[in-house]
């Protein structure tokens, strides 16, 4: 299986997880900054280090996941390695916070790439490989664990770029879920709250350190127990689902629906319309606020 920045943070904790799990893994992180800037195998070795000392099986991945033939490579680093590729953690990503009044077409673009791009990319050469593997007779069991965000499902100030990202993640989760069903494969994701390097800045201006012995519930390895879950064979059947997850608290996020409806089977007079949407507006419900509103 693979593990996409799995060099720090939750990605760590998930490739550490599996192993404990008995899973093979390879670990990817470029080891890049918090902005994305520089690079390095450093991070995954590490952890690689870390499996292989508990007695696992693990491999080191420097891999642009972003990069179409780098995201391919590592797909097929895992099949050469470990004879088969069963599951796909796309985890990787950084920040370029800013109001969206000040965000540049380079901030823009840089996180759009690693996160939509770096979720898309390496699942586009996995299903390659598990289609190839449904149509040749094999029983496939594949699973795609995606990370959006709540930023990405309720919006967050001062984060566009990284809302729309996360937002268009758990829309491809829905995407992949619907049109790889035939080949054995599920697609879900998490939307996680943990202390990251990505969030450290913010929970400690906001939530005091837990004393000693009591749970730390911004733990980042309380997110991964749910994570080696949708990645085994006992979550056959759950896909196209977005899972909050804090510490010991779990839910489905309830995304977009269709919400109550007024046909009038012509067209609307733009005249006629403000009594109509508030109306509608009084039957659906209450709005979320941002994050950070």
């Amino acid at each position: 299986m693979i593990v996409t920045g799995a060099g720090r943070g939750l990605g760590r904790a998930h490739a550490l997880e599996f192993a404990r799990q008995g899973a093979k893994v390879v670990v990817n992180d470029l080891g890049a900054e918090i902005d994305g800037s520089g690079s390095s195998t450093g991070p995954a070795g590490a952890v690689v280090d870390e499996i292989r000392a508990g007695g696992g099986e693990a491999v080191a991945n420097g891999a642009d996941v972003a990069d179409w033939d780098q995201a391919a490579a590592m797909v097929q680093q895992a099949v050469d390695t470990f004879g088969v590729l069963d599951a796909l953690v796309n985890n990787a990503g950084f920040l370029r916070d800013r109001m969206l009044a000040n965000t540049s077409e380079e901030e823009w673009d840089a996180v759009m790439r690693v996160h939509l791009k770096g979720h898309f990319a390496p699942a586009r050469h996995a299903i390659v490989h598990w289609r190839d593997r449904s149509k040749s007779g094999d029983e496939v069991e594949g699973r795609i664990i995606n990370t959006s965000s709540g930023a990405g499902l309720l919006g967050s100030i001062g984060q566009g770029n990284y809302s729309a990202a996360k937002a268009g993640i758990a829309a491809l989760t829905l995407v992949q879920s619907a049109e790889w069903a035939r080949y054995g494969v599920t697609a879900n994701a998490i939307a996680p709250a943990a202390r990251t390097r990505m969030t450290e800045e913010v929970f400690a201006q906001t939530m005091t350190a837990p004393a000693e012995g009591e749970f730390d519930a911004m733990a980042p390895e309380n997110v991964s127990p749910l994570v080696v879950w949708l990645g085994s064979l006992d979550s056959s059947g759950v896909t196209g689902r977005v899972f909050e997850v804090e510490g010991g608290k779990l839910s489905v996020a309830d995304g977009w629906q269709h919400g109550a409806v007024v046909d009038r089977a012509a067209r609307w007079d733009p005249r006629d319309l403000g009594p109509v949407v508030r109306e509608l507006l009084d039957q659906a419900p209450a709005q979320v606020p941002v994050y950070g509103s």
